[in-house]
């Protein structure tokens, strides 16, 4: 497998005015198409700085990113951040309408995605009508309709119920090793990471 993504020796600190917080200390990772990668640890430990860094909203303070190149990133947070005046299918192609992306091709894309998982019959439904399983793999179509090369997710079941959260944790995964997707995900909880062991390589 062709390698997409390689980290150096990286390191981020913030400074204030009265001391400075070293976030990340030499990290360093190789990721290769299709790994199903997940980084562990507790709130506050710099995993969410990580995928800032790897998906471009923040620089490292020093260390180096190498990617692939014309590498693209999706990134899906952990709020589902659907717009709750939207139907389902205009929450999905928001983002081809932001980078003007909406072609027929893309624009049938994300319909067959919304077929092939299960909410074609949502299309025009409002967010309040979803469960939060529903939103959240609505969410990630919206991040699929862009065809990113590595996903990023930031903690995204953690708003979630125990029992939704290995259902829905387990659905998007499939759904992305389906769409044949690189992956990087960041948890603090550790029966999610233990749950989500048996697809993922996990670094502690």
């Amino acid at each position: 497998m062709q390698q997409v993504l390689e980290i150096k020796n990286l390191y981020k600190t913030y400074y204030t005015k009265n001391s400075e917080i070293e976030a990340l200390k030499d990290i360093n990772l190789k990721i290769k198409e299709k790994d199903f990668v997940g980084v562990v640890g507790p709130s506050g430990c710099g995993k969410s700085t990580l995928l800032s860094i790897i998906g471009g909203l923040e620089n490292q303070t020093s260390g180096e990113i190498k990617k692939k190149d014309n590498l693209k990133i999706g990134y899906m947070l952990q709020d589902d951040c659907l717009f709750p005046w939207l139907t389902i299918y205009e929450n999905c192609i928001i983002g081809l309408k932001i980078t003007k992306t909406c072609t027929k091709e893309n624009m049938d894309n994300v319909k067959n995605l919304l077929e092939t998982y299960g909410l074609k019959d949502f299309m025009n439904n409002y967010p309040k009508d979803l469960s939060g399983g529903m939103r959240q793999r609505v969410a990630l179509i919206r991040t699929l309709a862009l065809k990113p090369d590595l996903l990023l997710l930031d903690e995204p079941f953690s708003a979630l119920d125990y029992q939704t959260r290995l259902s829905v944790s387990n659905d998007v995964l499939n759904i992305i090793r389906k769409e044949n997707k690189t992956l990087i995900i960041v948890t603090h909880d550790i029966s999610e990471a233990m749950f989500l062991i048996n697809v993922t390589n996990f670094y502690y």
